[in-house]
């Protein structure tokens, strides 16, 4: 996956805190340990072929130095005669000749030599390279050892673990608290690690496997897709403090929905900042959506009544429409969110079907306080997550999910197109972790 191979590159600041903090906790009270893999079975694989041939060594054990005098034979004249009765092919030429075939019996003692198949043991200079076999069998069985040695044992290696007990709990709740899990996410770790590895030894590497697996665990329950509902259109009203990242963050979901055969429209409901308006008509131009717009100042909850009926008139599949940005502590801009809300329900009871809530990664354990205003007065139903690549604070996400329990449909991790994907709890994990496996 693309997407979270890039996501593991630029959490680098979040991973490496995590690291550190670990490798700091393991090796305060932890212990060295040689780690060897020994390979017992190659030896034994080795022998096997050497008994195979055994018959063929004692036998051949003997004419070992044989071979020696074997090829004194070789050069010997005695095979060259043998040639000489080649002349008898020459009588085959000479078929006139039927006497001549009788006085070839006379070279017939000369093939009582051939009786010497004796040199037969020739082929029994075939058995010496069978001998010369099994002495490279008995080669490959050093050989064998030699590559057990590279491929499967591995040089002993010093590896630092740690018991876990109160004090590395107390050490690595602390950590994940300053990673912005939460103190209660944190302490719902550690207590989780207590019950199941209380007293084990532990590395650096299985402690973050450990940590991974409990991330993973409580981030699977939140992991859901935006619905997608047979009302048309489906309203999707997308709110979020200032500079959380709600413009682009619908720039990128009108696109990807068209791409997935969807007709979108797309209400810049923000009408106090022109840019943000002229930002959205950019991100139009790109998908092929077109952008409802109003003159500047007018009021926002108009325009999402307009829009509405247009999407309707359009025959729109969905309507996303843009709010601007509201610091949840400014109770006037929250009662106008909460106006706008109003108003959708006026044209559709049902609507806003979506409410989501942009979340800028960079605002840490400020987001909680974020979460909670806003599904109060707009009733939230799910949650983006931004700015992911510009943080060491991702553990946030992880405090979300525990507290709120709340769907999040995605997680942003830059400007392109493509920095914008559906969530994934285990790779998620994993790269918050720092687990590049």
């Amino acid at each position: 996956m693309a997407f979270f191979s890039k996501l593991k590159e630029r959490l680098f600041k979040s991973s490496s805190k995590l690291e550190e903090g670990l490798e700091a906790i393991v090796e305060d009270g932890g212990e060295e340990e040689l780690v060897e893999a020994i390979e017992a079975e190659a030896p034994a694989e080795v022998p096997e072929p050497t008994p195979v041939d055994a018959p063929a060594p004692t036998e051949d054990a003997a004419p070992e130095p044989e071979p020696e005098p074997e090829p004194e034979p070789e050069p010997e004249p005695e095979p060259e005669p043998e040639p000489e009765p080649e002349p008898e092919p020459e009588p085959v030429a000479i078929v006139e000749d039927p006497v001549d075939v009788s006085p070839e019996p006379e070279p017939e003692p000369e093939p009582e030599p051939e009786p010497e198949p004796e040199p037969e043991p020739e082929p029994e200079p075939a058995v010496q390279p069978v001998d010369a076999l099994v002495e490279q069998a008995s080669e490959p069985a050093e050989k064998p050892g030699l590559l057990g040695r590279m491929f499967g044992r591995r040089e002993a290696q010093k590896v630092v673990r740690r018991t876990v007990d109160d004090d590395m709990l107390e050490s690595l709740e602390d950590l994940m608290i300053t990673s912005d899990m939460g103190v209660d996410t944190a302490m719902r770790v550690t207590a989780n690690i207590s019950e199941s590895h209380y007293g084990k030894k532990l590395s650096v590497a299985e402690i973050k496997a450990v940590l991974a697996s409990e991330v993973t665990r409580i981030m699977e329950p939140v992991a859901v897709p935006m619905p997608l509902y047979p009302k048309r259109p489906q309203v999707v009203l997308i709110v979020g403090v200032n500079g959380a990242g709600k413009t682009t963050t619908i720039g990128k979901l009108a696109s990807q929905f068209t791409a997935a055969g969807k007709k979108v429209v797309i209400a810049a409901g923000d009408t106090f900042r022109a840019a943000a308006v002229e930002q959205l008509q950019v991100w139009g131009d790109r998908a092929g959506v077109p952008v409802l717009t109003a003159p500047e100042g007018s009021d926002p909850a108009s325009l999402a009544f307009d829009a509405m009926t247009q999407a309707e008139a359009d025959g729109a599949d969905l309507l996303m429409i843009d709010t601007a940005g509201r610091l949840q502590n400014r109770s006037d801009l929250m009662e106008e969110l909460a106006k706008i809300v109003r108003v959708i329900k006026k044209k559709d009871e049902s609507a806003p079907h979506n409410t989501l809530l942009v979340l800028d990664a960079t605002t840490g354990q400020n987001a909680l306080s974020q979460v909670g205003t806003f599904q109060d007065l707009a009733d939230v139903s799910g949650l983006v997550m931004t700015k992911l690549d510009g943080t060491a604070k991702g553990g946030v996400l992880v405090a979300l999910a525990d507290k709120f329990a709340l769907p999040i449909h995605a997680i942003g991790v830059g400007e392109q197109i493509d920095d914008l994907a559906p969530f994934d709890p285990e790779e998620f994990s994993r790269a918050l972790i720092g687990i590049t496996d």
